[in-house]
């Protein structure tokens, strides 16, 4: 019997789940499929769930493997930690344990930027890198943040990256109320709202609302300052592998491409006809630009 809160291969079978401590924290992920090893990274607030439209289609070809990034989903939730080196730390000791020594990785939202990290610390791991729908920070993301009338009244003002910064105040204003909070946000960032359905918000609200759950959520945009300094020393050495930029013509758009070229030599751009969730507002598109891409 199909279950709702699952995630199925391309055959029905259901994923397999595994916990492994690494890098001082216990991650849960999950592997479907068989083939060359490729790395899924979900981003803000989400959890490996929000690969649960994307896996059936990629599991055919490949190894697929999804992490609840370090303090989201089912995976610890340390109080520190949350910076783009610590996390990409984290993902490069999952995949070694999990005995992988290169691999491909596709992130979209936060999980490009702890893509690019970990790409970043180790290129000779890294085959082939998808980054989708990020502003990395010191190179755009503080930017669309400003209050500013070009940022206002366009589609993509970035205001909670002032407001998830600020100590304690967030996990104050939004405990109680996370259904609402996290479903009209990832709504609001969506063309097609209904990609947001009630078993991704169930999972983000579950999580999320657990001891401790909200407070990774914006840990992540308390390490801006780390991240700038990471991203500005690491784009000294540009990237060399293959990198896909993808950008959603309804968010983030050509901006995706730009900062791609910043950091990596050989970039290869594409848009998507939807807002900021790839995966779920165009699954099948996806996987198929995806396997094109990654070979």
């Amino acid at each position: 019997m199909h279950n709702p809160k699952q995630i199925y291969d391309h055959n029905g079978n259901e994923v397999t789940h595994g916990r492994v401590t690494v890098n001082g924290v216990r991650l849960h992920y999950v592997t479907a499929g068989s083939g060359e090893p490729l790395l899924l990274l979900h981003g803000v607030p989400k959890t490996l769930f929000y690969w649960h439209k994307l896996i059936p289609q990629l599991s055919k070809y490949y190894t697929v493997i999804a992490p609840d990034v370090r303090g989201f989903g089912d995976s610890g939730k340390p109080k520190g930690g949350y910076d783009m080196d610590n996390i990409g730390e984290d993902i490069a000791q999952l995949m070694e344990h999990l005995g992988h020594k290169t691999y491909k990785v596709h992130g979209e939202d936060w999980g490009a930027a702890f893509a690019y990290a970990l790409t970043a610390k180790y290129p000779e791991r890294v085959e082939k890198l998808s980054w989708c729908e990020m502003l990395l920070p010191g190179l755009g993301l503080e930017d669309w943040s400003v209050l500013k009338p070009e940022n206002v009244y366009s589609n993509h003002w970035l205001w909670h990256i002032n407001f998830f910064h600020v100590p304690e105040v967030p996990e104050f204003l939004i405990s109680g109320k996370e259904r609402q909070f996290w479903g009209k946000w990832m709504r609001d960032e969506c063309y097609d709202p209904s990609g947001i359905n009630e078993d991704l918000v169930d999972e983000i609200v579950r999580c999320c609302s657990s001891p401790g759950g909200l407070r990774p959520i914006f840990d992540v945009y308390r390490a801006t300052f780390e991240n700038i300094d990471f991203v500005n020393e690491k784009i000294k050495n540009k990237l060399k592998m293959p990198v896909y930029a993808i950008g959603s013509i309804h968010f983030i758009g050509d901006e995706v491409h730009r900062e791609a070229n910043i950091f990596a030599e050989n970039v290869t751009t594409e848009f998507l006809d939807c807002g900021h969730s790839l995966a779920l507002e165009r699954p099948a598109q996806l996987a198929e630009m995806l396997r094109k891409f990654m070979g």
